[in-house]
């Protein structure tokens, strides 16, 4: 099954009120024409509270890695798994570390998106070679991997779970931090990283040019895995609803539904009326649903006739 098209869906519902008040008189005719002609194949059911949101799971069972809610899927290691300049992956746990603003409040330490510090390759080199050496103080040890995002190696890593940076952009950080029973030795890093940033000549160049400064890190995706699993194709992943949903902006999502409609779920559902197979899996907030092309009893098709199965009578699961 892991060979046949597999679209798989964010945030494709929310319990957010914004959400659901664009989801009022949305119509979605080739979702609706593509579940008419899918088969079930389970609900992952889950909670708002999950370190690691449905999307990140269901990806997770695509490609065979451990999909659990509490956060330890190793992605990283998965990703260094990946690099052929990656000898020692197997034997090792990994993160990846994103550079990030905190805002801190009264009340609440809120996480911006990363995306908005405009980080560049040379920018983010520039601060690793800063951070690096107290890290390695520690015995972690970061490389550069994307402009937003270094990967990280060393034993704090190994089975701790970490919340998606999906879960924490826009939302207070305290709840979404590691246990620090677990990890209190990046907790101690968080400290010491914004009393060095914090008047330090890289920010204060960012200051200069109107940009806010980098003053906290993000852990996600921690761990080992020393059997990865076999490659498999990877599923088409349109991030236009989990973006929109994210920034809060929900007329730009009720937007990217009607894009995504008319576009990847159309061309699914000509493909699956043509008699081809295909997957289907749907996220939200909460939980996933998912739907592969399968042989139907007689009784089946009837139902599907007269009580097609459509993304109205779905999405409250999510």
């Amino acid at each position: 099954m892991s060979d046949m098209p597999h679209l798989l869906i964010p945030l494709a519902a929310s319990p957010a009120q914004g959400c659901q008040q664009a989801l009022e008189g949305l119509e979605l005719p080739q979702l609706d024409r593509l579940l008419a002609r899918l088969s079930s194949t389970g609900l992952d059911a889950g909670a708002e509270t999950d370190f690691a949101p449905p999307h990140e799971r269901a990806l997770a069972r695509h490609h065979g890695l451990p999909a659990t809610s509490e956060g330890t899927t190793p992605w990283a290691a998965w990703h260094q798994h990946q690099q052929v300049s990656a000898p020692h992956a197997a034997t090792s746990a990994w993160a990846f570390i994103t550079p990030c603003h905190w805002q801190v409040g009264a009340d609440h330490v809120t996480l911006g998106d990363p995306a908005r510090l405009q980080l560049d390759e040379a920018a983010s080199r520039a601060l690793l070679a800063i951070v690096a050496p107290w890290f390695a103080e520690d015995g972690i040890t970061l490389a550069y991997d994307q402009p937003t995002r270094w990967v990280a190696q060393g034993a704090v890593f190994n089975n701790l779970p970490t919340a998606s940076l999906d879960r924490v952009i826009q939302r207070d950080v305290r709840a979404w931090m590691p246990d620090p029973a677990r990890a209190r030795l990046l907790h101690r890093l968080h400290s010491e990283m914004q009393m060095l940033l914090y008047t330090h000549p890289f920010n204060d160049a960012r200051a200069a040019q109107g940009l806010p400064p980098v003053n906290a890190f993000w852990v996600h995706g921690a761990g080992a895995l020393p059997q990865p699993p076999a490659p498999v194709p990877a599923p088409e992943m349109p991030t236009t609803l989990l973006d929109a949903a994210l920034r809060e902006d929900w007329h730009a999502w009720r937007q990217a539904w009607a894009a995504l409609d008319a576009g990847p779920v159309a061309r699914l559902a000509a493909h699956v009326a043509g008699g081809g197979a295909a997957r289907l899996t749907l996220c939200g907030e909460r939980g996933a649903q998912s739907w592969h092309t399968a042989p139907r009893s007689l009784g089946q098709r009837i139902q599907s006739l007269f009580k097609p199965q459509r993304f109205s009578s779905v999405r409250e699961q999510l």
